[in-house]
């Protein structure tokens, strides 16, 4: 039987880097699996059902809702998304590590489900760093860099909610230390109660 994956929970400022990062960690190693949200809103052209998005009616969106089939979820701009606890349990029973990128109370609710999850917090080195990355991108205007930096100063009151605080430098090493992080996490004695149990009733 696969060793139980763990529930890896990624927040971060807008241009912390949240994105390259689970990228990167996809590409290198094949014990993760990125959650899959469902969503109200229409896919766009080239998303796939399961791949993308899991795509639902409101109707269909709503009755998961009352059924407890989501994690979480929330409503954005006339649209539902959620965390479909189903696909999460099925690749964690499967020994993969799930990771879902959501922000900090989406994050705070998750831990309320699956408390042996494990809550990181992405941040750029320095908030100098943090405004450069979002005016680099060329693609935001100033009053929406500003709008970021105003959530990110809303974002950092929650950081010490979470388990782990990792600085975004250079994206291989922080992959790196995210994934000895979870390398770790897979050893804490908790989590192999059945192994220690099996190892006890035989000395």
């Amino acid at each position: 039987m696969a060793e139980k994956g763990i529930l890896l929970v990624v927040s971060g400022f807008s241009g912390a880097g949240k994105g390259t990062l689970l990228k990167a960690l996809l590409e290198k190693y094949d014990s993760y699996a990125l959650s899959i949200s469902a969503t109200t809103r229409a896919p766009r052209a080239g998303e796939q059902e399961g791949r993308e998005y899991f795509f639902k009616t409101r109707e269909e969106f709503e009755a998961m809702i009352q059924a407890g089939e989501l994690v979480e979820y929330a409503s954005y701009v006339g649209n539902y998304y959620g965390t479909p606890r189903a696909y999460v349990e099925e690749q964690l029973s499967l020994g993969r590590d799930v990771i879902l990128e959501i922000e900090i109370q989406g994050a705070l609710k998750i831990k309320e489900h699956f408390p042996d999850s494990v809550l990181l917090f992405l941040s750029p080195p320095s908030a100098k760093e943090l405004r450069r990355r979002l005016e680099g991108r060329g693609t935001e205007s100033r009053e929406v860099v500003e709008s970021r930096m105003t959530r990110a100063r809303e974002e950092a009151v929650g950081i010490e909610e979470y388990d782990y605080f990792v600085v975004n430098d250079e994206i291989h090493a922080c992959a790196e230390q995210v994934h000895g992080i979870m390398q770790s996490e897979h050893a804490r004695a908790f989590r192999s109660q059945a192994l220690i149990e099996k190892i006890r009733s035989g000395l």
